[in-house]
């Protein structure tokens, strides 16, 4: 077999099937098969799985594993050339994933490849190529000059924001959220290390193929990763688990500086946890103010834009909750400029919601890729699910 995709899920069944809905486009030409790892989910999400999705081998935990752990069931019950860990709240398009096998089977050398994560209103992400977090790397990225200088070689090398986006390029850490690894190196380097619960298991595995003598990728090939905007990263929780993951990668690799780097990571920790519990503290404050107050502009509107069943559909979906919307019955050959050709508001949040039926996955994400704005942000109807997904609800 030519690839295993590997999802781990906890608790966001939704996200999942829209994934899954699109690696069935995705994964037409490719011999392959899919394993989802549920983390003891509460939310029914297995046997929600196991009756859409039949193809699929579903692995259901009784306790949460961690991601990590979880993804190393999955691999090691295949046998496949390639091992694709693919996030939950991910979509994938159409010619993503034969894209990174072709170039995996022209580079032998290539021991993992990532590609461009979009936010949900088309922003690239990051996160979609890093640099090693070595102490001085780190430094920059905690004291701001990353930030300040993103394209600069020495002080942005976090993001390694003076890569071009538009071409593939070699890079040191690979996203979790998408990382397609050559079965052959994992074998020499090993699975993901399960001492990290949470966050630093794919920069240890990047670092660990990069000293294995393998080369890491990046590919202009888009997918769009919910958790960008869906993960609380002021949290508290989010803050303390990611630096610690941090602590243990600096123990692992740095134990000859880890003397002077425990105290500085520790007090960064502590620092950033509780600026995100005053920044929490802040916006409770905030919200309870509002409470008597009219915010004439707090609110999202809806923007419907497919084929005639899911227009008629969405229509009694946004008067049964009540939602701000308009319609626009519409396919690729009728509306090919989609959002960008209407006229939308600045004052508020819009999701533009596509019909997954008459719209493919990447033209989708192209059409937000193209002109981001902070307010306008994807989501998905499929009139075969009757769900509607954005970064923030999801409408059943």
């Amino acid at each position: 077999m030519k690839l295993t995709v590997v999802i781990v899920n906890y608790n966001v069944k939704y996200f999942v099937e829209q994934c899954l809905k699109s690696l069935r486009k995705a994964l037409r030409n490719i011999e392959s098969e899919v394993i989802v790892v549920d983390n003891h989910s509460k939310d029914g999400s297995v046997e929600y799985l196991k009756e859409r999705f039949p193809e699929v081998k579903v692995i259901s935990s009784q306790h949460n594993l961690g991601f990590a752990r979880a993804n190393n069931i999955a691999i090691n019950r295949s046998l496949s050339e390639y091992v694709l860990l693919l996030n939950p709240d991910t979509v994938v398009g159409e010619r993503t994933i034969e894209e990174c096998v072709t170039f995996m089977d022209d580079h032998k050398n290539a021991g993992g490849v990532g590609v461009m994560m979009l936010k949900s209103n088309g922003e690239k992400a990051l996160e979609s190529r890093r640099g090693l977090p070595t102490p001085m790397t780190a430094f920059y990225k905690m004291c701001g000059l990353c930030a300040k200088h993103p394209k600069n070689k020495k002080f942005g090398k976090y993001y390694m924001g003076f890569l071009p986006w538009d071409e593939a390029a070699q890079i040191e850490v690979i996203s979790g959220a998408y990382c397609m690894l050559r079965r052959k190196a994992i074998e020499q380097v090993g699975l993901l290390d399960e001492d990290f619960f949470m966050y630093g298991e794919d920069i240890d595995l990047s670092y660990r193929l990069l000293k294995g003598g393998w080369e890491n990728w990046y590919l202009p090939m888009p997918i769009i990763h919910y958790k960008g905007e869906s993960t609380q990263k002021s949290s508290f929780r989010y803050v303390h688990v990611f630096y610690e993951a941090m602590l243990i990668f600096f123990k692992k690799h740095y134990s000859a500086a880890s003397w002077w780097l425990t105290i500085p990571i520790k007090l960064a920790i502590y620092a950033k946890a509780s600026t995100a519990l005053l920044g929490m503290i802040t916006d409770k404050a905030r919200q309870m103010m509002g409470f008597f107050s009219v915010n004439k502009t707090n609110y999202s509107e809806y923007v419907f834009i497919g084929g005639t069943e899911m227009i008629n559909e969405c229509q009694q979906l946004a008067e049964d909750n009540g939602l701000s919307a308009r319609f626009v019955e519409a396919d690729n050959d009728i509306l090919a400029k989609g959002h960008q050709s209407l006229e939308i508001s600045n004052d508020n949040k819009t999701y533009v919601v596509y019909d997954t039926e008459k719209f493919s996955y990447e033209k989708i994400m192209n059409l937000f890729n193209v002109e981001p704005k902070k307010n306008v942000e994807v989501a998905t109807y499929d009139v075969k699910t009757k769900v509607l997904i954005t970064s923030d609800n999801i409408i059943v």
